[in-house]
């Protein structure tokens, strides 16, 4: 009897202790690889979930997809990194109060042989003009990721329409895209986070960085309720606030790879 009465109180406890995790509340956040592929998010979302007993469901897509999920509603917050397209979000309606995160920079990684002889520019549209003149193998994102957008801005500004067997369209997250252009040996646009993250398995080199073209944000929108009632607004500005404030902010400007900071914060 009494060996029945244990096995019941621990079916009791087990059947409790279940309901509560599974009830623990989701936040489904939506987000760019660079930004799962950096490794920022695990050190950053732990806190979170802990002080609001919650799991932060991460999809981690190019920016473009990322945010086409805000606009279905099937996420109830984004964090990404294309100005323009963030803008036009919030201004549509369905996102609200866009807050600035962090920063950092895009970069061109080549080979230690570069082909195209780009080491040392600062212009970044300039050194796609010498890539595409040398008809140097280049991988893109191909994905409409906030990376993609800026290098078709950057293709733009040489005046160049990529083509050709040199130029590849991987339509893959930014880690596998560097380790393809390692791989061939080839140049591609990559953001300076998940670069420093990848360097132990690259032997690409930052060729050319400083334009101010290569400038990279990252925001945060909660989407708007009032477009998808059903999303968890109220958690959605909770997850805003934390990354805006004292507490992740002091895990992003810490967090570092390879001794290297990745992120930077807003004066």
């Amino acid at each position: 009897m009494k060996t029945v009465r244990i096995l019941a109180v621990l079916l009791t406890l087990s059947l409790f202790f279940g309901h509560t995790a599974l009830a623990a509340e989701r936040l489904r956040l939506a987000t760019t690889t660079s930004t799962e592929n950096s490794g920022l998010l695990s050190v950053l979302l732990p806190p979170f979930e802990k002080a609001h007993d919650c799991k932060v469901d991460v999809i981690a897509v190019g920016t473009g997809k990322a945010i086409k999920l805000g606009e279905t509603g099937d996420v109830d917050v984004i964090l990404v990194h294309a100005r323009a397209q963030e803008d036009r979000f919030v201004a549509e309606g369905y996102g609200v109060n866009r807050r600035d995160v962090m920063y950092n920079d895009f970069v061109i990684l080549g080979p230690t042989e570069d082909p195209a002889d780009i080491k040392g520019l600062t212009d970044g549209a300039e050194a796609l003009k010498k890539i595409a003149a040398a008809q140097a193998t280049f991988v893109s994102r191909g994905d409409e990721s906030g990376t993609h957008s800026k290098e078709k801005s950057l293709w733009k500004a040489a005046g160049i329409t990529p083509a050709g067997q040199w130029y590849l369209e991987a339509g893959r997250g930014m880690g596998e895209v560097i380790t393809m252009a390692t791989e061939r040996r080839g140049y591609t646009l990559a953001d300076r986070g998940t670069y420093i993250a990848y360097k132990s398995k690259t032997d690409l080199q930052v060729l050319t960085e400083g334009d101010k073209a290569l400038f990279n944000p990252y925001g945060v929108i909660p989407v708007n309720p009032k477009k998808h009632p059903h999303v968890k607004i109220e958690l959605a500005e909770a997850f805003a606030g934390y990354l805006t404030g004292a507490e992740g902010q002091s895990i992003i400007a810490n967090y570092r790879k390879n001794g290297e900071q990745l992120f930077f914060l807003y004066k």
